[in-house]
């Protein structure tokens, strides 16, 4: 299983590790932390050492109830950020965590590997064509609503099924306009409570079914948080715990914070799985 990412082959049958990068001011564990250039850049310097394959930027928080974003601004925020660590990264694989077209064309165009969209083109149906003219992987998360409402969205018969019926449609479409390379991510805590979020890790591997490379983002989230009655900051251990689990269970992307503890995780895992080491 692989992706084509700036002409070079991703081999997934081995895990990856994708670091985050938020550089908004209200993101929910690391908010603020990353705003200047310095900054940024050394963290995607750390995050690189430590064993990061991709590194995801982000300049609109998907927290829930967030204050949204006009497009301009996400713009202005995120264009000098990728201009300046394509600049001094090169080869980096740079993903745009973005909903919006013109900001994932926009990053594309200044060097980009690949864009992770939270609404899998729904809040924009304009990004599945943006997807297919520059040719470049496609992450496709499961949500409902919007940042603002998803909260009020968490409704299911069946959360798995509907899930696997969202992305059975999704990715339908992407093929349609022979978009190769594609990625998903069931969103955990979006649009989703504590329990559904758990019953989505523990039957992760029907997911499978799809027949693609899956990746999951639960770094320090309230699932964690709430089960073991700790902050974002406390949450590190029970995010490596969940993380294992999760890649028993057949994800082979990590979306963390903590780039060196879901390394190690993943050299552990290969380990036990015969795999030679990341």
């Amino acid at each position: 299983m692989t992706i084509n990412c700036k002409g070079k082959l991703i081999d997934l049958s081995t895990p990856k590790v994708m670091g985050i990068l938020n550089i908004t001011p209200d993101s929910f564990f690391d908010g603020g932390s990353y705003n200047t250039e310095n900054s940024i850049l050394d963290q995607v310097q750390k995050m690189l050492d430590e064993g990061a394959t991709f590194i995801d930027v982000g300049a609109y928080s998907s927290k829930p109830n967030t204050e949204n974003v006009s497009e301009e601004q996400e713009l202005n925020r995120i264009v000098p950020i990728v201009q300046a660590i394509v600049k001094r990264f090169p080869e980096v694989l740079l993903s745009i965590d973005t909903f919006r077209s013109t900001v994932a064309a926009t990053c594309l165009e200044h060097g980009a590997a690949l864009i992770n969209d939270i609404s899998a083109s729904h809040l924009d149906n304009r990004m599945i064509e943006v997807i297919a003219k520059f040719n470049v992987p496609y992450i496709m998360m499961h949500m409902r609503g919007t940042p603002q409402s998803m909260q009020q969205e968490t409704h299911y018969e069946d959360v798995v099924k509907e899930s696997i019926s969202y992305f059975a449609e999704r990715v339908a479409t992407a093929r349609s306009l022979r978009i190769n390379d594609l990625i998903i991510d069931p969103g955990f805590g979006f649009a989703k409570t504590v329990e559904q979020n758990y019953e989505i890790l523990q039957k992760l591997r029907l997911y499978q079914t799809l027949e693609l490379p899956i990746l999951v983002g639960i770094s320090r989230k309230s699932m964690i948080q709430k089960a073991l009655k700790v902050t974002a900051q406390n949450a590190l251990n029970g995010t490596t715990v969940l993380n294992t689990i999760a890649l028993t269970n057949g994800a082979v992307i990590l979306r963390v914070h903590d780039v060196k503890e879901a390394v190690e995780a993943v050299k552990l895992f290969n380990i036990l799985n015969l795999k030679d080491e990341v």
